[in-house]
This record gives C-alpha cells, sequence and structure tokens, in this order.
C-alpha cells in the first residue's frame, strides 16, 4: 500500500517528543541530568532558571517517564531526580544537538570535549549508520511502510519520489 507523507505525519513520533522535549528548559534539564544534577537547587543554581519554571519542567519531565523522582537514601525528607531508560537514551539526541551546533556556528565552542571515559579521546561524530554499520548520508535514505521493511532494495525512481 502507498503512503504519503501527508497520511503518515499523525502517526510520526516526532511531533510526539517533540511536545515532550520541544522547548530550551527541558533541554538544559536533560543536559544537566546527563552531566550527573539530580537535586533541585543544582539545576536551579547551575541553569540559572526560575524556580517556577524550573519545577514546572521537572515534573513534566517526570510525567513522562524521561526522569523520576525519588527520595534520597541519606534524607528521605530530600528528592534526587534520576534518568530513566528513556531519558537516558536522550543522549545521542543530546549529543548531535551539541556537534550541530558546534559546527554550523550556533555559539563558540565549548570549553568540555566529549570524550570516551576509557581513554580520553573525543567521541566520534554522531551520524546516520545502516543495520550493518556503513554510514549512510541523506541520499542514501528512504521511508517505508512497515510492510516493506526488509523488502528487495528500492529502485531508483522509487528512492526519488519518497525523499521529494
Amino acid at each position: 500500500m502507498k503512503h504519503t507523507l501527508g497520511q503518515d505525519l499523525g502517526q510520526c513520533a516526532l511531533p510526539s517528543a517533540l511536545e515532550i522535549m520541544g522547548e530550551r528548559w527541558s533541554f538544559l534539564i536533560l543536559r544537566g541530568a546527563l552531566l550527573g544534577i539530580r537535586h533541585f537547587e543544582e539545576f536551579q543554581s547551575t541553569l540559572g532558571i526560575a524556580r517556577n519554571i524550573l519545577a514546572n519542567r521537572l515534573a513534566r519531565l517526570v510525567e513522562n517517564g524521561i526522569l523520576v523522582r525519588q527520595p534520597m537514601q541519606c534524607d528521605r525528607r530530600k528528592v534526587e531526580y534520576r534518568l530513566t531508560e528513556k531519558g537516558k537514551e536522550l543522549a545521542p539526541v543530546m549529543i548531535a544537538l551539541r556537534q550541530w551546533g558546534e559546527r554550523w556556528g550556533c555559539a563558540p565552542l565549548s570549553c568540555q570535549v566529549v570524550a570516551d571515559r576509557r581513554d580520553g579521546m573525543p567521541i566520534r561524530r554522531i551520524g546516520i549508520q545502516a543495520h550493518d554499520g556503513r554510514t549512510l548520508e541523506l541520499e542514501d535514505l528512504v521511508w517505508l511502510c512497515p510492510d516493506e521493511v526488509g523488502s528487495a532494495a528500492v529502485e531508483p525512481a522509487q528512492q526519488q519520489a519518497a525523499v521529494a
């Protein structure tokens, strides 16, 4: 069955993901959490965010399963925010956005480099990879319906129509 992008937009995960994460403070809170920040006061002082906005964004990230709010072991009256698996899986997205911003001059190069803990070497640029590890370019991609996945290679004419 042939689908168009317009028909499939309602089933696309991108709008839903943007609804959860699609604003600046949520991304900055996530960046802080990825760097190990766990306490409300730490987020507030590090980000310089208003307390009411921070409380709202943290609650929303918890509600959407990105963070979990749990009592601290040493003082049950205090809470900490920890990344869930769902939240941790946003790390490649965050790194890709950062790399894009650095490449295209959205901000000065950061004073910190994302590196491999094992050897201290900078990580490779985030890219698109095929199931077998090959690096893909935009022109190598095609959008398929679920019933077409895994079928024989798409003909070049179909690829042109799908990308357009």
